[in-house]
């Protein structure tokens, strides 16, 4: 099999996004390689999928011009990909979605080499990444930390991935990495929001006010709530409880307290530093040299996805918010947290030993988690992920089935739950399984901030 270059003879490499920060992540990490590689975009529409004003926000600065873009829909996908003879595509998606256009993806003659990966801070690792992206190749991820704990998490499950290195695009050419302007010295205090840190309400409306406290004490600087997304226009993650809802219905807001829906690289502009709970716009800063506070309130968990920047040195309280005792991440975290030389990026090394081994006929065929449901479960998974995208009979027909069937397991589950749970009450007081109930409640109420 030879493969399928462009006249020029340059491997064509086409990435596929949907949401904002995949779209963003897809574009920039193409864009750094576009004279090696023939490289193209395409937007997949999704209930997802970026606006138009989202889309050209991604693509400012990626590298990628806006004639390499075009959007498509999932029933033409495949054609295109074929008439395009992609020999490498990227999927910058979520999980479920990765799952399915891998699976499509692997049955085009000649199947491309297929490349995945996550768009920021991965830590933790997790086996639902894994495992929804083992059709694919390659799996980039973006520090040696990484590259380490997911390849633990592969060894330890046995599913078997090959990963790689790649700078977060918005990280390349930091200056704590030695290069890149630095901060500007700005007056904003730069919130960054995320839709599911924290997740309870209750925890987004004490962020709100302790925000609302940094602009009050200090009226002749701004307080800036970088918000993800424009009213109508969607995320990655869906956001329940909106920080202009939030903010609103705390009262009247102090003048210099403001959102933002421009791009986090303009809000940084102006930050004298940034405030988050674990977005990865905290690294965005760094590579900036613009100080960081790590919110503390809510402790340090997998769940809030803010260990790395724990370890960073990086926490801060409310008290030091409204303070803005910012500060910079400790210089030995650097080199194994997204700040490595440019020279130990190895993705595009691995891409094109993969697009050697498609070459010469011996790509090896990557096979899917085994699971139940054949056909229909498949049609299934697409469905869920592609949602009103896919108008197949045989999505339709499963989501029919589907829907009711989910809710009897569901339901199933909860009953042998609940079961479960009568069986192993605790005995009489005094007991010695009342005893560890009443240690571990304690244990509980301790670690709850």
């Amino acid at each position: 099999m030879s493969p399928r270059t462009t006249p020029g003879g340059r491997p064509r490499v086409v990435a596929i996004a949907d949401t904002d920060s995949y779209v963003k992540w897809a574009a920039a990490l193409l864009g750094g390689v576009e004279t090696r590689w023939d490289a193209s975009l395409l937007v997949l529409d999704t209930p997802l999928v970026v606006s138009d004003a989202q889309l050209a926000s991604a693509l400012r600065g990626s590298g990628l011009g806006q004639d390499r873009v075009e959007r498509i829909a999932y029933p033409g996908l495949a054609a295109r990909l074929a008439e395009l003879r992609a020999d490498a595509v990227v999927i910058g998606a979520r999980g479920p979605l990765v799952r399915v256009l891998a699976r499509d993806i692997a049955a085009l003659e000649p199947r491309p080499v297929v490349v995945t990966g996550l768009p920021g801070i991965s830590i933790p690792a997790t086996r639902k990444a894994v495992v929804y992206r083992l059709q694919s190749d390659l799996f980039v991820v973006h520090s040696r930390r990484e590259v380490r704990e997911f390849g633990a998490l592969s060894a330890r499950t046995g599913y078997a991935h090959r990963y790689a290195l790649a700078t977060l695009p918005f990280a390349r050419g930091a200056v704590t990495a030695g290069g890149g302007p630095p901060g500007t010295g700005g007056g904003d205090l730069v919130f960054a929001t995320q839709a599911k840190v924290p997740a309870e309400r209750e925890d987004r409306l004490r962020v709100a006010r302790v925000l609302v406290r940094a602009a009050e004490a200090d009226p002749s600087r701004r307080v800036v709530v970088k918000l993800r997304a424009a009213s109508g226009e969607h995320q990655t993650h869906v956001e329940v409880d909106s920080y202009p809802e939030l903010l609103a219905s705390l009262g009247p807001l102090p003048p210099n307290l403001v959102t933002s829906t421009g791009s986090m690289g303009g809000a940084l502009d102006t930050a004298e530093g940034l405030v988050t709970v674990s977005s990865t716009a905290a690294i965005e800063a760094i590579a900036r040299g613009i100080p960081v506070i790590a919110l503390d309130t809510f402790g340090v968990s997998p769940r809030l996805i803010n260990e790395t920047l724990a370890d960073a040195d990086l926490l801060g309280s409310e008290d030091d918010v409204v303070a803005r005792r910012f500060r910079h991440p400790d210089p030995e975290w650097l080199d194994e947290n997204y700040f490595h030389a440019p020279d130990a990026d190895d993705w595009t090394i691995h891409v094109e030993a993969l697009l050697a081994q498609r070459s010469a006929g011996r790509l090896p065929a990557r096979a899917p988690v085994a699971r139940r449901g054949g056909a229909l479960r498949d049609a299934w998974e697409r469905k869920v992920a592609l949602g009103r995208s896919d108008t197949s009979a045989s999505g339709a027909l499963a989501y029919a089935v589907g829907v009711p069937l989910r809710s009897v397991l569901r339901l199933t589950k909860r009953t042998r739950r609940s079961l479960a749970g009568a069986v192993q009450q605790p005995g009489p007081v005094g007991s010695s399984t009342q005893v560890r109930s009443t240690s571990a409640v304690r244990t509980s109420t301790t670690r709850t901030p």
